[in-house]
């Protein structure tokens, strides 16, 4: 062990005084607080962004192509983008806006026309059917399926069975005038995804039905794309674009959500720099912790000083007694926050409201880089802390220092 690392750690296991020695656990304390509360509310803040991203990702895909296809056309581009190394399938889908109308109530929405069985392939909405099935067994004179979320289920005061009425922004030509083009459907199933924007907006259709709906002409309005590693999605999308080729839309998960990520990001931010002053509070304890250290070795290092030890030396010194303050309170803070992280997952200490947030515990989810950048910010700050003392000791001259120490 170096000289300067053993007079640091003798100077802070043999101080004496009681004084002393709460000052030492504070600065201690305060770091491995600042550290554990810190870490434990990014990790939650992790748990719930990772879970509104699956729930936003699991009703979508990873990157979606908008623009009208006929049925040739869009099962050729399927097999060409199907071939791409990033990606791993393709599936027809149908977006249009309507009016759905049911006991004397209309609510706008989005109709969006899948096929159930290719929908598998690039997500997992199929999951979040709580009720009915998206192919009800009806018979051929039966009203068209539709799937409604749960929320637009409540809001209508609509269920599995009842027929209601979808208007289309387009217009038929009469011998009366134009008309907006109306169809009755019946609910076959009530989804529930999650994510309130979905469950209250959007109503599902076979295929077949929305392209009828539409007056498609067995066409789509794009593809739903999935690949193989959802952090490729811009690389992907720059590959996809040439291939679908010119007057096609292609847009990621994150462009079709970037108001949401954007929020997402920007609270986990404030909250970040809003912990850290925690640490930075801490760090002034260690910083009044050694200015009382220089004082009470006042003689020591006067007596250092006069044997031939370095202004240099002197700052080593305290600077390592902050490090190795910072080191025991950083470690126990990441030891604390395990610890919390652990409880929160286990147990159910904050019940969450199931029908608000769709899950009854608080999710958390640790992530490696935001550790390391925790500890390495601490470090920061602690030597940042421990400067002014330590340049201080430095220029105590020997003779006073003995003199008067």
């Amino acid at each position: 062990m170096k000289f300067e690392r053993f007079i640091a750690v003798r100077y802070l296991t043999r101080r004496q005084g009681l004084f002393a020695f709460i000052t030492t656990l504070i600065g201690v304390a305060g770091v491995s607080v600042g550290v554990a509360a810190l870490i434990t509310t990014l990790s939650v803040m992790n748990g719930f962004q990772t879970d509104i991203k699956d729930k936003v990702i699991g009703a979508q895909s990873h990157i979606l192509i908008f623009g009208k296809m006929s049925k040739d056309t869009y099962q050729k581009k399927i097999v060409a983008l199907e071939k791409l190394p990033l990606v791993e399938a393709a599936a027809p889908h149908i977006y249009g806006q309507g009016i759905i109308t049911y006991a004397g109530q209309s609510l706008g929405l989005i109709v969006r026309g899948l096929d159930p069985q290719q929908e598998k392939k690039i997500n997992n909405l199929a999951d979040s059917l709580v009720d009915g099935s998206f192919t009800p067994d009806w018979g051929e004179n039966a009203p068209p399926p539709l799937v409604l979320g749960t929320e637009l289920a409540a809001n209508l005061g609509a269920d599995i069975g009842d027929e209601v009425v979808l208007i289309s922004p387009q217009s038929i030509s009469t011998s009366a005038g134009m008309f907006p083009k109306m169809k009755k459907f019946r609910i076959s199933g009530l989804l529930r995804t999650g994510y309130y924007e979905f469950d209250n907006t959007i109503a599902y259709t076979t295929l077949n039905h929305a392209s009828d709906f539409f007056g498609l002409k067995q066409g789509t309005t794009g593809l739903a794309v999935r690949l193989h590693n959802l952090n490729d999605a811009e690389k992907a999308a720059e590959q996809i674009r040439p291939v679908v080729g010119y007057g096609y839309s292609v847009k990621t998960f994150a462009q079709l959500n970037s108001t949401l990520y954007a929020a997402l990001k920007l609270e986990k931010a404030m909250m970040f720099i809003i912990l850290f002053l925690i640490i930075g509070v801490a760090s002034l304890n260690i910083a009044s912790n050694l200015i009382l250290l220089g004082t009470e070795k006042l003689r020591d290092i006067g007596i250092m000083r006069a044997m031939g030890a370095s202004p240099k030396l002197i700052r080593k010194v305290f600077l390592w007694e902050a490090m190795v303050i910072a080191t025991l309170g950083i470690t126990l803070g990441l030891l604390l926050a395990c610890l919390l992280c652990w409880i929160i997952a286990t147990f159910n200490i904050v019940e969450l409201p199931g029908d608000i947030y769709y899950l009854t515990k608080v999710p958390v989810r640790m992530q490696l880089w935001d550790m390391l950048s925790v500890v390495g910010g601490s470090y920061l700050i602690c030597f940042v802390a421990g400067l002014y003392p330590a340049v201080k000791a430095s220029r105590v001259h020997p003779t006073d220092a003995i003199r008067y120490g």
